[in-house]
């Protein structure tokens, strides 16, 4: 028998906990319908807003996969690399976007899965409108990203990068009252405590948050001596997923475990998405790898996870948490004097 790959995600009930992410992969209904087809669960469709300049900004997007040593590969099969890129939103206008996404979502009933419409935030009002729009439209879920890495880029104001708690906590209400369907709020991981957006998020009446955004960088390229593509550039990939890791157990820990948290940024695998589980993710969402090595990775990862969950036994669900409620603090560590000499050069050691 098949190894149980359900979880409960607040009042949801999905197949399995693997998401596939709003990205440039699901601006068309053919992607959507890709990823519904590869065994998600959930599809975010291409996030949209009312905001001309942030949809203008997709004529301006570049991306980038980078090795270890900081060379440059070839954007196709690169799952495992370092990503740079600048990013813009659906050219469509919104309210024809969001049509387009309650319809997909119709369709994906059949396949016992959602398509969620993505707003980001730019003007208040606006985004209240438009979550409005969505649900009339028939949309039965809705993500609101509040936290694109690109809001201090955007100088026409397109997109916001919120790391107030306040600000976030009104942000989130605004959204959530003016409809009756779940909203899962997207967070920024540029903030010195995720846990406390993330917390403000669920008092704004969330139903569940995603983290943690991806990170802004900046690579000079040692020939040209210029920024990699000439300016301040998304960043994700494989490094990122102990830091995923680390704010899903700390915002486990300081809201409990009955409030549902998403891990996004650095799963590449089922193996990263039991890595998420474990620390107390619900469910996992995939992007970036999808967009270099295709919507097989989504099946892959149903297929991987469910092979890891058969092994260890038990079910999907039971994983979530597993880890994170096991970490311990320093102070309760066994003494081990001079277990350090191990770990450094022999330099280091030599009598003075």
């Amino acid at each position: 028998m098949a190894a149980s790959l359900a979880v409960s995600l607040g009042g949801l009930r999905l197949k399995n906990p693997v998401i596939c992410a709003s990205g440039e992969h699901v601006i068309s209904e053919s992607g959507v319908r890709a990823a519904l087809r590869a065994g998600a669960a959930v599809i975010v469709a291409k996030s949209t807003n009312e905001s001309q300049a942030a949809r203008a900004q997709l004529a301006q997007t570049d991306y980038a996969a980078f090795d270890r040593a900081w060379t440059r590969q070839a954007w196709q099969g690169g799952a495992e690399a370092n990503v740079l890129c600048r990013s813009g939103l659906q050219p469509r206008g919104a309210e024809e976007w969001l049509d387009a996404v309650a319809a997909l979502d119709r369709e994906a009933r059949e396949a016992d899965a959602y398509v969620a419409a993505s707003l980001i935030l730019a003007d208040l009002d606006h985004a209240v409108r438009l979550a409005r729009h969505a649900e009339s439209a028939g949309v039965r879920l809705l993500e609101f990203n509040v936290g694109t890495p690109y809001g201090d880029e955007a100088k026409h104001g397109g997109v916001a990068t919120e790391r107030s708690v306040e600000r976030l906590r009104a942000q989130v209400a605004a959204v959530c009252s003016a409809v009756r369907i779940p909203v899962w709020v997207k967070l920024t991981g540029q903030s010195e405590n995720v846990a406390l957006l993330a917390a403000a998020a669920r008092e704004g009446g969330a139903a569940a948050v995603i983290m943690i955004g991806r990170f802004l960088g900046l690579l000079p390229d040692l020939e040209t001596q210029a920024p990699v593509l000439g300016t301040n550039l998304g960043y994700g990939g494989p490094w990122a997923l102990p830091l995923t890791c680390y704010w899903l157990a700390r915002t486990r820990r300081a809201l409990g475990p009955g409030f549902p948290l998403i891990g996004t940024n650095g799963a590449r695998s089922g193996a990263d998405a039991a890595r998420m589980l474990l620390a107390g993710a619900s469910a996992v969402e995939y992007c970036s790898a999808i967009m270099t090595d295709g919507f097989e990775v989504l099946t892959r990862a149903i297929v991987d996870l469910e092979d890891y969950v058969a092994r260890k036994g038990g079910t999907a669900q039971e994983l979530i948490g597993r880890a994170a409620d096991q970490v311990a603090g320093y102070e309760t560590l066994a003494a081990r004097d001079g277990y350090w000499r191990g770990f450094v050069p022999p330099e280091t050691l030599a009598p003075s």
